[in-house]
């Protein structure tokens, strides 16, 4: 099983004996030679892996040399001894040489072979992510536990046992952590806030999800995930200072799960918070829809078609509009209409849309599925490259820490070159990874807008051949199809015929109520002119008095200034206007006591007011 290349010069870390050979094994006691420095295991011969361990796997040169003490296989540990293409399990006990081969009388104890020492129970292996995002771009912090161990070990042998050495926290960590995060964030990024904080289950939907997809993922590996534990998911909103204003905690420990989350959330964002969030969800969706995608896009975009396929279902199940909207799908369905009116998609009535909008949803929820399984057939052939080639770096890493104890400084120098070179060359194929994967899922974007469009043209094509089938049905029916013809004829007529009047009407009512308008500004503004006019002075009136009434006015004011004017002054207006029209002026007999001269027809002496006799 184990890929030999030689440790000449290496001390055993049994023995401790100085070896040159370079056949891989020691000369004294026949270890391996590279295999880990565990002295329970190897000095002790208690086959038991550390705290921190899910594995310790070494290989002998002959069976029999593991007995230089008595074998010891305690209840918390399993042990394997694998010999050609046979695993064979160590019972818990202890064992002497005889007894040993005597109970497991198949095992060739003069051949090599390899011991696999493994945990009776799962290895909890802790991650933590701050980079996670909901559905409208809300940062996620998330922890988790893995529990692990190994179910299938010649899977497990073929791909982690191919030198000795140790499977720990620490590697498995690094292994598993990208898939981990990768596995959260279409979870997470599949839902809304809102929808995840009103979801009582959504730490048991979580640990189901994550255990699912890394079985998936390890089960070919020899490992199984036996449990996930969800530590904690919490939102926390930051200022312009990046300084943490409040926590909003979707799963966390037994104390802090009596949390209201929706008063929570109403704390954190006010509704223009929400409605700014939502235009930028919206605008993170166009782009993907456009295939503009950085790398730390592309990862998001498995979780955003799942979001989009539990929407286009709500539709698709919803029995109206209103209850689509309800269900919080109005998004989706905003964009559906949207594409039926660009595309000029007639609908009789709210009915018969309605039925379009949900033939349309089911289309683009069948294509959606389709496209999702797809990528997830290829994101999990991508995450079992990454996984194979992260253990193969390891395992460089792990021989080069190795080659480093070889006391032969050439041979030393000549294993370091050539591991050196192949860490170059893995470190090359990881980023040629990278690209690979992000080519794909732009790709994979492109092929799905195609694929819309498609969807939205069989759309269309159902409904002309349903309107195709309904007329044909009219045809089939003779004289019945041409008298509702006739009838629907009819009543278009009238329908255009009320539709005519009512206009008609309303373009009347519309010229009265604008010639009453302008008739009550007209009496308003001659209101406001009487009244200036009446506060000017009299000679100001005349001037600004219109030509058809000059003539009155002049007489009025004559009339009112004679009234306030003596005898003798009149007497004299009325000599100059007697002048004036070239009228002879009477010669005025009378005169008073006093021999003033008088009118006929004075009463009293315009000089002195004395009376007048007859």
């Amino acid at each position: 099983m184990f890929q030999m290349f030689g440790f000449g010069g290496a001390a055993c870390p049994r023995c401790e004996r100085k070896n040159a050979a370079s056949d891989g094994y020691c000369a004294g006691c026949g270890l391996t030679l590279g295999a880990p420095r565990n002295a329970p295991v190897l000095r002790e011969n208690r086959w038991i892996a550390g705290p921190d361990e899910l594995a310790v796997f070494f290989g002998v040169r002959e069976l029999s040399g593991i007995f230089v003490k008595t074998l010891r296989v305690p209840a918390t540990a399993r042990a394997y001894i694998l010999q050609g293409d046979k695993a064979t399990e160590v019972p818990q006990g202890e064992y002497e040489i005889e007894g040993f081969f005597t109970r497991l009388n198949h095992l060739l104890r003069d051949q090599h072979a390899e011991i696999l020492v493994t945990r009776s129970g799962a290895l909890p292996v802790e991650f933590s992510f701050d980079d996670l995002a909901s559905c409208e771009q809300l940062r996620l912090s998330a922890r988790f536990t893995v529990s692990l161990q190994v179910e299938n070990v010649p899977a497990f042998a073929r791909h982690f046992m191919t030198m000795p050495g140790t499977i720990g926290v620490a590697e498995l960590r690094e292994l598993l952590r990208a898939p981990v995060r990768q596995f959260a964030l279409e979870f997470v990024g599949a839902r809304a806030m809102r929808d995840m904080a009103a979801n009582t289950a959504l730490r048991a939907e979580l640990d189901e999800r994550l255990q699912g997809a890394l079985g998936l993922l390890l089960a070919q590996y020899g490992l199984a995930a036996v449990r996930v534990d969800t530590l904690e998911l919490r939102h926390d909103k930051h200022d312009a200072n990046r300084e943490r204003v409040g926590s909003l905690w979707l799963a966390a420990s037994e104390r802090q799960a009596g949390l209201e989350h929706a008063r929570q959330l109403d704390e954190l964002y006010d509704a223009e918070g929400w409605q700014r969030i939502r235009r930028e969800e919206q605008q993170v969706r166009l782009r993907q829809r456009r295939a503009e995608l950085t790398l730390d896009e592309a990862e998001q975009a498995q979780a955003r078609r799942a979001r989009e396929i539990a929407l286009y279902g709500r539709v698709a199940e919803s029995e109206s509009r209103k209850q689509a909207i309800e269900r919080g799908a109005g998004d989706v369905l905003a964009e559906l209409e949207h594409d039926l009116a660009r595309k000029g998609a007639h609908r009789a009535g709210e009915a018969d849309g309605w039925a379009h909008v949900r033939v349309l949803a089911q289309l683009r929820m069948r294509s959606e599925l389709a496209l999702a399984q797809q990528d997830a057939l290829q994101a999990r052939q991508l995450a079992q490259q990454r996984f194979s080639h992260q253990l193969l770096q390891q395992q460089i890493r792990n021989k080069i820490e190795q080659a480093l104890a070889i006391e032969d400084a050439a041979r030393q120098r000549a294993e370091l070159a050539r591991l050196r070179e192949a860490e170059a060359l893995a470190a090359r194929r990881a980023r040629e990874l990278d690209d690979e994967e992000h080519a794909a899922r732009r790709q994979a974007l492109i092929l799905a807008n195609t694929a819309r469009q498609r969807e939205l043209q069989r759309a269309e094509s159902v409904q002309d051949e349903a309107t195709r089938q309904k007329v044909e049905a009219l045809r089939r029916t003779g004289d019945d199809a041409d008298a509702l013809a006739r009838h629907e004829r009819l009543l278009r007529t009238i329908e255009a015929d009320a539709r005519h009047e009512r206009a008609v009407q309303q373009v009347r009512l519309d010229a009265d109520e604008h010639r009453h308008a302008q008739a009550i500004e007209l009496a308003r503004f001659e209101v406001q002119r009487a009244e200036s006019f009446g506060r000017l002075d009299d000679a100001a009136k005349l001037a600004l008095a219109p030509s058809a009434n000059a003539a009155p006015l002049a007489d009025f004011l004559k009339t009112r200034v004679h009234a306030t004017m003596r005898a003798d002054q009149l007497a004299a207006l009325s000599g100059v206007v007697a002048a004036a029209h070239g009228t002879p002026v009477l010669s005025i007999a009378r005169r008073c006591a006093h021999g003033h001269a008088a009118r006929d027809g004075d009463v009293f002496c315009a000089a002195c007011g004395a009376a007048l006799g007859g």
